[in-house]
């Protein structure tokens, strides 16, 4: 996920490829994005009531505009997004960068990375991105693509983990880790902080720029079950810098163990930005 640490830059990341220094700046491994997308093409179904009310919440805004949209594009929706737009009358094009996931969306599918997008300028006048640009390097550069594959005057809806997701989880982990190991690595993934978010939108091009925020909370009478859910959506870890080694015996037992509570249940939260932007 998008890193305070990450310099945004408006260099296409095709050029920046070409240049070995800044992978430094890479803060995610994009192979391992693809192969826990892959595996979870086959458990996602378990997680879609969270994913579709996430998908609900974006998908919204369109009762707020005035525009009538008849071709979209779904980034990543993980076969929940792609019908939701279809019982509106709006065709649907679907890319996922795992194909094993895109092909849950049925319909016409593309497996295609988020920073090569393989569409020509204003094939689309929608473009909705639920939940599926955290694990992008270049997040201006795959914005930048979004806005030239939009039709003048065409909208993208776009949400994503912000500062603050996990933020439970991410202090037990921390705490548990220090005690046992005496340090820790990286075991959640960086966040975008809200603040940015409309500011990348207008770099990238986009009009009206929008970023909101929706406060989600979630109680887990069992604590084990949130891993299990979020390896199901593919969302295991997939930072860079991740540690290799198998982690400590005790380390997530004890950490799940640590969340605070809520009527008996461990409480964790996912801040939800929500971004909308207008194609020039």
């Amino acid at each position: 996920m998008l890193s305070g640490g990450v310099t945004p830059s408006l260099e296409p990341r095709h050029v920046r490829a070409h240049m070995p220094a800044m992978d430094q700046m890479l803060v995610f491994d994009r192979a391992a994005v693809r192969r826990h997308r892959d595996r979870a093409a086959a458990t996602v179904s378990r997680v879609a009531d969270v994913l579709r009310d996430v998908a609900d919440r974006l998908l919204d805004r369109l009762d707020d505009t005035a525009g009538r949209f008849t071709r979209a594009l779904d980034v990543g929706g993980r076969g929940v997004v792609a019908p939701l737009l279809r019982r509106r009358g709006i065709d649907v094009v679907s890319s996922d960068l795992s194909p094993a996931m895109a092909a849950r969306s049925g319909g016409l599918v593309v497996a295609a990375d988020e920073e090569f997008l393989p569409f020509a300028p204003a094939s689309f006048d929608l473009i909705v991105a639920s939940l599926s640009l955290h694990w992008v390097n270049d997040l201006p550069g795959a914005l930048i693509q979004m806005r030239r594959a939009l039709q003048p005057g065409g909208l993208l809806l776009a949400s994503l983990p912000a500062l603050g997701t996990l933020a439970e989880l991410r202090r037990t982990l921390t705490e548990v880790e220090v005690e046992l190991a005496g340090g820790a690595s990286p075991r959640i993934s960086p966040f975008a902080d809200l603040r940015d978010c409309a500011a990348l939108l207008q770099r990238a091009g986009f009009s009206l720029p929008v970023a909101d925020v929706e406060e989600l909370r979630f109680l887990y009478a069992e604590p084990m079950a949130l891993l299990h859910d979020l390896r199901a959506a593919g969302e295991a870890n997939a930072v860079r810098l991740r540690d290799r080694r198998p982690p400590p015996r005790m380390l997530f037992p004890a950490a799940l163990a640590a969340l605070p509570t809520e009527e008996g249940r461990a409480l964790v939260s996912l801040r939800l930005a929500v971004l909308t932007g207008w194609a020039g």
